[in-house]
């Protein structure tokens, strides 16, 4: 384990797969906490909550307790502190309108330790052989409001899985993951996995895929906000275990399809 009071490595790391949620956490440093005016209630819905709940069952993971309004880890470094509402959807975070430079440079010190110290569990794994990592994010689809109609399930999937850095070489661990997954039920019904329909992978993936081009695979994962109420923050308890299940029920197939590939 990492002792660090942002975040934590966590379990197993003796294996070839590790699930990360860097943006579930909700903490704040106390001089980010003094500065910031973006009302609580806001700050939850644009953070991933939840999601370490998802990723749960893998093995090893990685545990993000601070903010991504205080640092954003799936963000190049230079964009990682919202110093501004153009940073933030807009949204007003600061006191003063941006962020004083001398508490973004102590946030992005937390940027540094985290990359550092993952790359220092990842380089172990790599020098094994080659490994997945399962970079599980959320997103809202009600954004009109509480009593608004969700956004279109057409443009919306249940899973919205992120590859736009993967290389060929890993088709068939990805195809694995997409069968293993969508043969996975939720409330009844098979689970709705969708190539890179809203996103496609941000700097963690960059991060696995560029440090590591013949033995990383990342997978990035976002779940629609069907498990929880956007509006007032109170999670689906039963949803969240079916998918933490589910997830975990990709393990095998995705660790064999890895074996099978192997090194570019």
């Amino acid at each position: 384990m990492t002792e660090n009071p942002t975040h934590e490595l966590v379990g197993d790391f003796s294996g070839q797969l590790v699930g990360t949620s860097i943006h579930a956490g909700h903490g704040l440093r106390e001089e980010t906490a003094a500065a910031m005016v973006l009302d609580e209630d806001t700050r939850f819905r644009e953070e991933d909550p939840f999601t370490d709940r998802i990723a749960a069952g893998a093995p090893a993971r990685v545990l993000v307790h601070h903010s991504r309004f205080e640092v954003d880890l799936n963000r190049p470094r230079e964009e990682a502190v919202y110093r501004s509402p153009e940073d933030a959807w807009g949204l007003d975070v600061w006191a003063d309108g941006t962020l004083d430079e001398d508490v973004a440079a102590r946030s992005l010190e937390q940027y540094d330790r985290f990359y550092a110290d993952l790359a220092e569990r990842l380089d172990e794994l790599a020098a094994r052989g080659p490994f997945v990592v399962y970079d599980v994010h959320s997103y809202n689809h009600r954004r009109n409001g509480a009593d608004a109609e969700p956004e279109p399930v057409e443009e919306n999937p249940q899973v919205n899985l992120g590859t736009g850095t993967v290389d060929a070489h890993w088709r068939p661990v990805v195809d694995a993951f997409t069968r293993s997954l969508g043969s996975q039920e939720v409330d009844g019904e098979r689970i709705d996995v969708r190539e890179n329909v809203k996103f496609e992978g941000r700097a963690l993936a960059w991060f696995v895929h560029e440090r590591y081009p013949s033995t990383g695979l990342c997978l990035a994962l976002e779940f629609k906000k069907l498990y929880m109420d956007e509006w007032t923050g109170r999670p689906d308890d039963a949803h969240v275990e079916q998918l933490q299940r589910a997830l975990t029920a990709t393990h095998e197939p995705v660790l064999a399809a890895l074996r099978e590939v192997g090194t570019r």
